[in-house]
């Protein structure tokens, strides 16, 4: 049983990865609450720079294989905002009610809400190899928040074909669609190659 660590302390992201990771066999994931490591500051310009930096980092710093992702809203109408900043949109510390409060006094009166959230997802093993898989999940802004689960802009967006925000959805629901399902949907067909080569190196 190899063991792999989410590298992230996001206690949101986590149930949602583990939610789309569980059954896969060979692998004992751990989270921050088993084996924590240090804060990774994200200076990358781009998701993808930013989820290797993550995982690279946490793999040095605990010898595990890491899952690392960095995902986010871009809006095109703002120019692509919040972006890589997304997280951290109205500024520190972390604030999701104040990030969806300052999105929609962006947009106010704008009539093009369309948005994307986009996730990257990065494997880094202790070898140095490292894996990369991406997921894209289209929709609009809604007019005000909307729901009570999920995390982020959850509350504001309402994915295409669909009426709800993905507050409003259920965890199963959300986990259907979403960009880090895709993203690590894909990841997780990548580890069980790995596993069964024997090319998943770990504690």
């Amino acid at each position: 049983m190899t063991q792999v660590l989410l590298g992230t302390k996001n206690p949101g992201k986590t149930a949602e990865a583990l939610d789309i990771l569980s059954g896969l066999p060979g692998i004992r994931w751990r989270t921050h609450a088993d084996c924590p490591f240090s804060d990774v500051e994200e200076t990358g310009s781009t998701f993808l720079e930013n989820a290797l930096l993550k995982a690279a980092t946490i793999d040095g710093e605990t010898g595990l294989p890491v899952l690392s992702e960095d995902a986010g809203l871009e809006v095109p109408a703002l120019g692509g905002e919040p972006g890589v900043r997304s997280a951290r949109y109205s500024g520190e510390p972390v604030d999701y009610a104040r990030n969806n409060a300052l999105l929609l006094e962006r947009l106010s009166g704008v009539a093009d809400r369309k948005a994307r959230f986009v996730a990257v997802a990065a494997l880094w093993l202790p070898d140095g190899q490292a894996f990369v898989c991406t997921g894209v999940l289209r929709g609009r802004i809604a007019d005000s928040s909307r729901g009570t689960g999920g995390f982020g802009y959850d509350p504001l967006f309402v994915p295409s074909g669909a009426t709800k925000t993905l507050a409003e959805m259920t965890l199963a629901g959300k986990n259907e669609i979403s960009h880090r399902r895709r993203a690590i949907g894909r990841m997780r067909t990548l580890l069980a190659d790995l596993v069964a080569s024997g090319d998943l190196a770990g504690g």
